[in-house]
């Protein structure tokens, strides 16, 4: 059974802004829906996925720390600043799993008073120094060959407590490929950490 409204008076200003509002909804809604979103369930489920976090204090950091508890084969992390105490020990505990870990971190860590890099040495945590550049100013992780974490966040205290910083954590193995052989070329040229 069919139904027809008729509406005999024109439509007020108000009233047009109400539908159009719900019809701009329920397009994003359908696009989400198709090509993904910035939800959990789309990581678990599909191929592809993203995730997105801002700060301070949007969960930058337990987004990463998630995401190297969930590591299995492989962490590959690039960093201009490196003093987040909790991000470091989340590369130890998984390198103490079996999952193998590198770091690349840009030369001025090593002046750096509250740098991690002497807890990723001590982790056996493979870290290289990049003087290269003028800055090495990544902040890059590729977890497991499939999924890239990466934005203007900082692996800092600071990013996640104090700055307008964000995050995006993308499911995406192509991506993954692409930062994993920029990673490498870094590698290339940058040298081992000997200790400060």
């Amino acid at each position: 059974m069919a139904y027809q409204i008729q509406i005999k008076k024109p439509l007020s200003h108000s009233l047009k802004i109400a539908v159009a509002t719900i019809a701009v909804f329920a397009c994003v809604a359908l696009l989400t829906r198709f090509f993904g979103g910035p939800d959990h369930r789309t990581e678990q489920t599909h191929d592809t996925g993203w995730q997105v976090y801002f700060s301070p204090g949007g969960g930058c950091t337990d987004a990463i720390v998630e995401k190297l508890a969930q590591s299995k084969v492989s962490v590959l992390v690039q960093a201009y600043s490196f003093t987040s105490a909790r991000i470091a020990k989340a590369l130890a505990d998984a390198k103490s799993r079996g999952v193998t870990v590198s770091v690349i971190l840009d030369k001025g860590q090593l002046s750096e008073q509250n740098c991690q890099v002497d807890v990723l040495a001590h982790a056996d945590i493979k870290t290289l120094i990049d003087s290269e550049h003028a800055s090495s100013h990544n902040k890059v992780m590729v977890v497991d060959s499939e999924t890239v974490i990466t934005g203007s966040f900082n692996f800092t205290t600071a990013a996640e407590a104090n700055n307008a910083e964000n995050l995006l954590i993308i499911r995406d193995k192509t991506l993954a490929q692409r930062y994993t052989e920029n990673w490498y070329a870094h590698s290339a040229h940058s040298k081992p950490f000997l200790g400060k």
